[in-house]
């Protein structure tokens, strides 16, 4: 069964830098293939993992719907053509694949799209060990119950007030949403003081998360972000990736 991870938190906080530390340092320790699900519209993971996504599973989403309107799949049961549909859009490497979401959902019913969808990913998913979700801004397509159950959630704020009270509303809605989630990590994203403020103790406190961990601010990795460049070329050496180290490490990840 694969060992799932999701990323959240408000825009801008760096969620994606997350996200791609993540499934770097799971290849990096020698924990894969993983699978990345890019869910956010932006789509903006395949260039912080130094791929390109040609194919959205929202494309397939809405092909699915117009097909199941028309009730026509040149004789392909509806789901199973979905199910094609989705693993041709698999943006495939040696160390990990990318599953890049797209688009939210247009007008009209979704209802048998979003179904197979999560019958298709599940199925995917279960050739991979690690799964790394990085989410839209909020939670909705966990609200879907496209994942049924979280080994870890990051919730991910910049230093602010306003970005941990985001954090403290996400969780508020995770718990209003029933979501299972094994761990919860709360990680301080552009961090440049020594220690975290009471405020972000305090919050780890009301949630009950397992840990808290602040990546400090970084030049190169702001660049290379800015630049829309892969993360694979930072060394092992860079703050952030050490931080990321720590925190993934310190969750007991399986081996």
């Amino acid at each position: 069964m694969s060992y799932t991870i999701a990323i959240t938190g408000k825009g801008g906080v760096g969620k994606t830098t997350v996200a791609a530390l993540t499934v770097l340092r799971l290849i990096a320790s020698g924990r894969r293939p993983v699978l990345a699900v890019d869910a956010d519209p932006n789509t903006c993971l395949d260039s912080a993992l130094g791929v390109r996504v040609e194919h959205t599973v929202g494309g397939a989403r809405e092909e699915a719907r117009l097909l199941a309107a028309e009730n026509t799949t040149a004789g392909v049961a509806k789901h199973e053509w979905l199910r094609l549909k989705v693993a041709q859009s698999l943006v495939e490497t040696d160390d990990f694949d990318l599953l890049a979401m797209g688009r939210p959902e247009g007008p009209g019913c979704y209802c048998f799209a979003n179904n197979a969808l999560r019958a298709a990913l599940a199925e995917i998913a279960d050739d991979y060990p690690f799964v790394v979700i990085d989410n839209e801004a909020g939670l909705e397509n966990l609200s879907r119950r496209i994942v049924r159950e979280l080994d870890l959630m990051m919730m991910v704020a910049d230093p602010s007030r306003q970005g941990l009270a985001t954090v403290r509303r996400l969780f508020g809605l995770a718990r209003e949403m029933d979501l299972k989630v094994k761990q919860l990590v709360l990680v301080l994203n552009r961090w440049r003081l020594a220690a975290p403020p009471p405020a972000a103790l305090q919050l780890q406190a009301e949630t009950g998360a397992s840990g808290l961990r602040a990546l400090p601010e970084d030049g190169e990795l702001t660049r290379l972000s800015e630049e829309g460049r892969s993360l694979s070329t930072l060394p092992a050496s860079n703050p952030v990736v050490l931080g990321m180290d720590r925190l993934l490490f310190e969750t007991g990840l399986p081996t």
